[in-house]
């Protein structure tokens, strides 16, 4: 792991002496990252995706680095999100993914934020106010190839470019359904529809290639690439080598340890049972820390070998004990040699191998869901560029 930086911008966190946990993110992979990503978007300029505090790792912190790497181009849910990274990024074009809350026209044009719109009515207010206020703003144009949750449907695209030039976009785009799979016939008929749309905003700048697109051969990289998961170290590749390099640590503090008897229940409603003596430990974190219940383990789970919640402890695969509860986790430690663990010692929950991919598999979820609940009580530090 990288040293950590006596300059770290840290944010509002307890002191690391005091902290249950410790929560590292390595600016440098994540600048690593987004390289990569945009070596393999090839002529295309390559965004950066920066929502839900960028996935966890923090907005500010993650911006900044990627604007002095050279990124230009930002994505993010809400306005809120727009105005901290425009803090950060005073001359970066930044998009508001999730469209035009109404009567926000001036919030957006004043801090020259695009919203993303993705209905009619977005569009007719965006125009009306253009018109009103005599400025003609930049917006993006989200058209929906197969998703059904947000955009215009191709027959509303038409129906637009069929109006001649009275809206023109700064950016066309669609978001795929499934290019991480590649038996999924679902991405070609969404780039084949979308390469429909196009015809229809001649010279208008493209985008449909999100982290897993990037390295999908049958989804064209266009104008403009907008990966986000991969970036923070998750795997656009499943089933596939990880070419991203892992960006966050989680390490959480022991506070104590104990034998369990044979037949000892551990945890509430006592649904992990010992067999013969074990030792556990008890760790500082839990659900309140968006670490996820659902990594609970439990007999039924060890019979049926079913995935769980596990730590790395003194460099071993530890297995959980229990249910994960709000502030705690217990480890089934016994294999570890008692020399190398003590109260005080920190055992690793994400990194050092155990990857965010294979967190979020353990707890029946994605990385995505891990990354982005990753709670405020961690001390954090910064390190990288």
């Amino acid at each position: 792991m990288a040293e950590l930086r006596e300059d770290a911008p840290d944010r509002a966190g307890p002191p690391p002496a005091e902290a249950g946990a410790l929560l590292t993110v390595d600016l440098g992979a994540l600048v690593a990252n987004w390289r990569i990503l945009k070596a393999r978007a090839g002529a295309a300029s390559c965004a950066a995706v920066v929502k839900a505090d960028a996935y966890g790792t923090g907005l500010a912190q993650a911006v900044e680095a990627l604007s002095a790497a050279g990124c230009r181009t930002f994505f993010v849910a809400h306005i809120g999100e727009a105005i901290e990274a425009r803090e950060v990024a005073p001359l970066a074009e930044i998009y508001v993914l999730n469209g035009l809350v109404p009567g926000t026209c001036g919030v957006m044009a004043g801090l020259n934020l695009k919203p993303v719109l993705g209905s009619l009515e977005e569009v007719a207010e965006w125009r009306a106010f253009c018109g009103l206020e005599g400025e003609t703003p930049g917006a993006a144009l989200h058209v929906d190839t197969g998703m059904n949750r947000l955009g215009l449907t191709v027959e509303e695209a038409h129906e637009l470019a069929a109006e001649g030039g009275v809206f023109r976009p700064d950016l066309l785009m669609t978001h795929l359904v499934a290019a991480e799979d590649l038996a999924d016939d679902t991405t070609a008929r969404q780039v084949t529809a979308f390469e429909g749309v196009r015809r229809l905003f001649p010279g208008v700048p493209a985008s449909i290639a999100n982290s897993s697109g990037i390295f999908h051969d049958a989804v064209p990289r266009l104008d403009l690439a907008r990966p986000g998961y991969a970036l923070y170290g998750g795997n656009p590749v499943p089933g596939r080598p990880n070419p991203m390099r892992p960006v966050v640590t989680l390490r959480s503090r022991i506070i104590q340890l104990r034998t369990v008897p044979n037949g000892g229940r551990v945890g509430y409603n006592g649904q992990w049972t010992a067999a013969g003596p074990r030792r556990i430990a008890t760790i500082s974190a839990g659900y309140a820390d968006g670490y996820p219940r659902a990594a609970s383990n439990s007999d039924v789970k060890r019979q049926a070998d079913a995935p769980a919640g596990a730590a790395l402890v003194a460099g071993r695969l530890c297995p959980f004990a229990g249910r994960v509860s709000m502030d705690l986790i217990t480890v089934d430690v016994t294999e570890v040699p008692e020399a190398e663990i003590k109260r005080g010692h920190f055992v690793t929950l994400i990194g050092e191998g155990l990857d965010i991919d294979d967190v979020g598999a353990r707890a029946g979820t994605i990385g995505y869901e891990v990354l982005t609940g990753l709670g405020s009580r961690y001390a954090r530090h910064y390190v990288g560029p």
